[in-house]
């Protein structure tokens, strides 16, 4: 029976990816999301139901448009498959035996949408969409002044003081750069992950970030793909190291915690 539960709720996730690739797709043609049926992006035929199964057609169509044998971008499957897995990694997270934790795991279900929207947008077009990242924070907020209401004071007041302190780091390394470092768009991305995280997982999620940031740019200037003075999108590293944190975030902690007092003694 639980492997039947998240069986299901994968293949909904699945579900949710295919209409996250839409989202995507529209706001780089600045279509709405919400009226018109699916097309194929280079014929623009209207695709059937059979075009449109999660994950299964991609392959079943050999990664070609069934009517013009265009090339399918790789971004559909993959954009499916990960709202699958991290769909799957927020119900075990967060199990649903009450009222409260289902608000918890569906906040969660769609800041994970928006996250992944920003990482796929920010990673082809060096741009975190306002259109995105705004009502991501307005959702974070209303989810956070809820606590306020439930007299969680502890809880939100980590939140609050981690998403302006996270802010507060990217716009110091944006001033002193004068935006070469890290653009605008990374101090809303950051202000939207310490109202989700809070202290200290918003350490992690930073942390990791720049950790990934740094090996991946590193291997990149070797394979003569980038050079030190080439532009790299960091919101894909800022949602990464979100969800490290969010899913792993103590573990994380306590490994280093643990590693600290070994060398220590």
């Amino acid at each position: 029976m639980e492997i039947l539960i998240y069986f299901s709720i994968f293949l909904f996730g699945l579900a949710v990816g295919s209409f996250l690739n839409c989202i995507i797709y529209r706001l780089e043609t600045d279509q709405s999301f919400l009226k018109g049926r699916s097309f194929c992006p280079h014929c623009r035929h209207t695709l059937s139901w059979q075009d449109l199964i999660p994950l299964l057609s991609f392959f079943i169509l050999r990664g070609k448009c069934r009517y013009c044998q265009r090339p399918i971008s790789f971004q559909y499957p993959l954009v499916e498959l990960a709202t699958g897995l991290v769909f799957v990694l927020i119900f075990n997270f967060q199990p649903i035996f009450s009222l409260s934790q289902f608000v918890s795991t569906l906040y969660l279900f769609i800041i994970s949408c928006l996250l992944i929207i920003i990482f796929v947008y920010d990673l082809k077009h060096y741009i975190i969409p306002d259109k995105v990242v705004y009502p991501a924070i307005s959702i974070a907020l209303i989810y956070s002044l809820q606590l306020l209401i439930s007299k969680q004071f502890p809880t939100f007041n980590y939140l609050i003081l981690s998403a302006i302190g996270a802010a507060a780091f990217f716009l110091a390394i944006v001033l002193i750069s004068r935006g070469k470092w890290m653009g605008v768009g990374d101090i809303k991305l950051a202000f939207l992950m310490g109202l989700v995280l809070g202290w200290p997982n918003i350490a992690i999620a930073l942390f990791s970030a720049f950790l990934i940031g740094a090996i991946i740019g590193i291997v990149l200037i070797i394979l003569a793909k980038k050079t030190f003075k080439s532009e790299v999108p960091f919101g894909p590293f800022l949602v990464t190291g979100t969800f490290l944190a969010l899913f792993w975030g103590q573990e994380i902690i306590n490994f280093y915690v643990q590693s600290f007092y070994l060398g220590a003694f």
